[in-house]
């Protein structure tokens, strides 16, 4: 899909930082087409308080998606929501929880806040370093979580490879470990092939060492806040009281939203338009950091919206000096320490999915001279 390139003046932010699709790939007039229908069809539903599980309808469409029966689902207010409930049930006060590093910063955040015992593994182009995992687990570590982010890694953009997803399911299995496969930006793969799910891997309905969570953030767009988790139905109805206890039942009217809006023709038309879209971006982005960039090291994504950038080391790199040269000259970018409990300092994480096509080459190439104001 062609853009036609208009190019932000000077003055004008050009944002690299906050991970949300721009308006004009988001199929506003779908997703109002969605609501009247919803409301039409189910009046009683979009206005009561309905239940803790979330609206029941788009419940047993994620079920049949997932092949799972319905017990295993819990639909919550976005994705982060369902971790959050999740965090609170397993990584208590001093448990161990393994994550990648780097990480997305608000499941840092969450688990700090939570007081559990973090251990970073290191992430590397094809995911997670598994061994490094093995070698922790043998050496007398329990953690009660794993979290994994498998496809298009927030902040890298890295997938996690199939020979790793399997081995992470045999560690699983070993040493009894959750795997929480938090999953948001799946279907935005926009080349590649698509990979199973380690939920797919373990059995499905039969898993039980997966927990997948989900959102239509992406797929749908963000202000609508509905996600998901996927789960052993023990620990789903353990969650469902605390939901229920967090807020009666979820919100209903953009639940059914959704549902009536993937039930709809449109969706399948949206959802390819923001996927050539992406395609894209990073395109241009992958262009213009060759060319102002090129002593920057970075792998170019599969999908998702993310791409993770490293200046050379030994070079004195500040990252939080790089974050306010860049500002100053009109460009947002989100540093890399803010991913991980150290390091990061010659590394920043570029947001490619909210930025016009004309404005990427301009952005980077102030990003460009930002690195350059900011050497030691």
């Amino acid at each position: 899909m062609s853009t036609p390139v208009q190019t932000s003046p000077a003055s004008t932010m050009i944002s690299f930082a906050r991970g949300a699709p721009s308006t004009d790939i988001v199929d506003v007039e779908g997703l109002k087409q969605a609501a009247v229908a919803a409301f039409d069809s189910d009046p009683a539903g979009m206005t009561g308080y309905g239940t803790a599980v979330g609206y029941v309808p788009l419940r047993r469409w994620i079920a049949e998606k997932h092949g799972v029966p319905v017990e295993h689902v819990l639909v919550t207010n976005g994705s982060m929501q369902a971790d959050a409930f999740l965090f609170d049930e397993l990584a208590t006060p001093g448990a161990a929880v393994i994550t990648e590093r780097p990480t997305y910063d608000r499941t840092l955040l969450g688990l700090r806040n939570r007081g559990a015992d973090v251990h970073l593994v290191t992430l590397e182009e094809d995911g997670i370093a598994v061994e490094e995992v093995a070698g922790l687990l043998e050496g007398g570590l329990r953690p009660t979580l794993a979290h994994v982010i498998p496809n298009f890694q927030n902040p890298a953009g890295y997938t996690l490879s199939l020979a790793k997803r399997e081995r992470l399911l045999e560690l699983a299995r070993r040493h009894d470990l959750v795997l929480f496969e938090d999953d948001p930006y799946v279907d935005i793969r926009f080349s590649g092939e698509p990979l199973p799910r380690m939920l797919e891997l373990d059995g499905g309905a039969a898993s039980e060492h997966v927990v997948y969570a989900s959102s239509f953030s992406k797929t749908v767009c963000p202000g609508i806040r509905v996600g998901y988790l996927v789960g052993p139905p023990a620990l789903i109805r353990k969650i469902q009281v605390r939901a229920t206890n967090t807020y009666i039942a979820p919100n209903m009217v953009a639940q059914g939203t959704v549902y009536a809006y993937l039930q709809g023709d449109r969706f399948p038309a949206a959802l390819e338009r923001v996927k050539q879209a992406l395609a894209e971006r990073v395109g241009l982005l992958d262009d213009a950091l060759r060319a102002h960039l090129p002593q920057a090291s970075f792998r170019r994504p599969e999908g998702g919206y993310f791409l993770w950038v490293s200046l050379p080391e030994g070079e004195g790199h500040d990252v939080a000096r790089i974050t306010a040269e860049a500002a100053a000259r009109g460009v947002a970018i989100v540093p890399g320490t803010d991913f991980l409990l150290e390091g990061g300092e010659n590394s920043f994480r570029l947001a490619y999915s909210a930025v016009q096509p004309g404005d990427v080459d301009e952005g980077v190439r102030r990003l460009a001279e930002a690195v350059e104001a900011a050497r030691p």
